[in-house]
């Protein structure tokens, strides 16, 4: 049974509009699922004509590699080209093959009563891809590894879910029992992710197969296949670096002496992991060059899963030594997930070595967000949030914890719906 996820309501919204519904992720996160539900719903459940199409079996993308084959084939599926119903068109994967951009393109350009809806793996040349082709014809959207509440659901834990329904209700410190449920569930996903196959195994050894079934493919495919990396061995060593240091400060020439590259074929890299959603660049947010930092990224990777299989750690979070940095990588992702873009989350420290985790940039404020994988606090986790406070007076301040929830001038907020506090004004 395919199963829901949050993303389908935005699309369904989509349905009357005419520009192309792109969606982009990293592999195995579910799209060819939202694809198929998006096809059940509009056309078996509705009644509208359309077809769905999978470019990854050759013979389906022979039926609409070029405008004119691909109009012949939506004919034979029922589109009438003088209609004023509308008729939908699913691809899956379709950044396997360049000319498909094109014909997207001239459909758009000529068909206004067909709406596409598109999957794609995202990489550098599906990026380059629709920034020419598909220039104010689409609409794109991210799909990602389930967020905390789709994990619950993927999961069918119907206790959490109605503890994680209510969280936002709670008040004061010492709440670690009254959540233990929400808790273990949470040092589960720092074990293994949000991967929706993952989730749904039943024990440890089939999720790591199943992480490990994922990247096999992504090696094949993406890197050797679409990209066409050449240093194969070279670039696997930059990414166990990374994981090694997931939630650090990397300069560039660590890697670059570490691995034989230039600093320039070292930026390329991390630019294209990025790109195919392994790792988000989180870059430092500044306005005075003299007091911040300007320069060194953070890289984290976008799932706590997928960041242990690279380190072959899957250990119990709680006991591991880089617990606090898989907290923040799944903090990181929740940000994504929750609908922040990519380049509105950054870090911030200054000078005297103050280091916030995290700093939303949006053009006219910043919220300052700080993770600590913790029950208990202390004064000193503190400080960092209040340096950034003097610096920026009309900041909002967030410290996410494990076990205390209360709102002031610093909004203690426990990790689990993280954008129910951060889209309140």
């Amino acid at each position: 049974m395919l199963k829901s996820r949050k993303i389908l309501k935005k699309l369904l919204a989509e349905q009357g509009k005419r520009k192309h519904s792109i969606i982009l992720g990293p592999r195995q996160v579910g799209k060819t699922c939202v694809l198929k539900i998006l096809y059940q719903e509009i056309c078996e459940k509705q009644g509208h004509k359309g077809i769905f199409i999978d470019v990854d079996v050759f013979s389906q993308y022979e039926s609409v590699a070029t405008y004119e084959t691909a109009l012949n084939t939506f004919r034979l599926h029922g589109y009438q080209d003088k209609s004023s119903e509308k008729f939908f068109v699913f691809l899956d994967e379709f950044q396997r093959y360049a000319d498909l951009s094109l014909v997207l393109k001239n459909i758009y350009d000529h068909h206004e009563n067909i709406k596409v809806y598109a999957t794609g793996s995202s990489s550098l040349t599906i990026k380059d891809r629709i920034q020419e082709s598909l220039a104010g014809r689409k609409i794109l959207h991210y799909l990602y590894p389930l967020d905390f509440e789709e994990y619950l659901s993927f999961l069918e834990d119907e206790k959490a879910l109605k503890l994680w329904s209510n969280v936002s209700l709670l008040k004061g410190q010492d709440l670690e029992k009254p959540i233990k449920p929400l808790l273990l569930r949470l040092f589960e996903f720092l074990q293994f992710g949000g991967y929706p196959e993952v989730v749904i195994q039943s024990n440890e050894e089939e999720k790591k197969e199943v992480l490990r079934s994922i990247f096999d493919l992504f090696v094949k495919k993406d890197l050797v296949e679409y990209l066409q990396v050449k240093k194969l061995r070279e670039l696997k060593e930059v990414i166990t670096y990374l994981a090694i240091n997931n939630g650090q400060k990397i300069k560039y020439e660590n890697i670059a002496s570490l691995t034989g590259f230039s600093i320039k074929t070292v930026k390329n890299y991390l630019e294209l992991l990025s790109e195919v959603f392994l790792i988000q660049v989180v870059r430092p947010f500044f306005t005075n060059k003299n007091k911040e930092l300007v320069k060194i990224p953070k890289v984290y990777f976008l799932d706590p899963g997928v960041t242990n299989f690279f380190t072959n750690n899957f250990n119990d979070p709680r006991y591991r030594q880089e617990g606090g940095q898989l907290f923040e990588t799944f903090i990181m992702a929740e940000l994504l997930k929750g609908g922040f873009s990519r380049e509105e989350i950054k870090f911030w420290q200054d000078k005297a070595r103050h280091e916030v985790d995290f700093v939303i940039d949006k053009t006219s404020s910043q919220t300052a967000i700080e993770a600590k994988f913790k029950t208990k606090l202390k004064a000193s986790d503190l400080r960092a949030l209040k340096a950034f406070k003097n610096n920026y007076p009309e900041s909002r301040l967030f410290l996410i914890n494990l076990g205390t929830q209360e709102r002031n001038e610093i909004n203690y907020i426990l990790p689990f719906n993280i954008g129910h506090y951060l889209n309140q004004n």
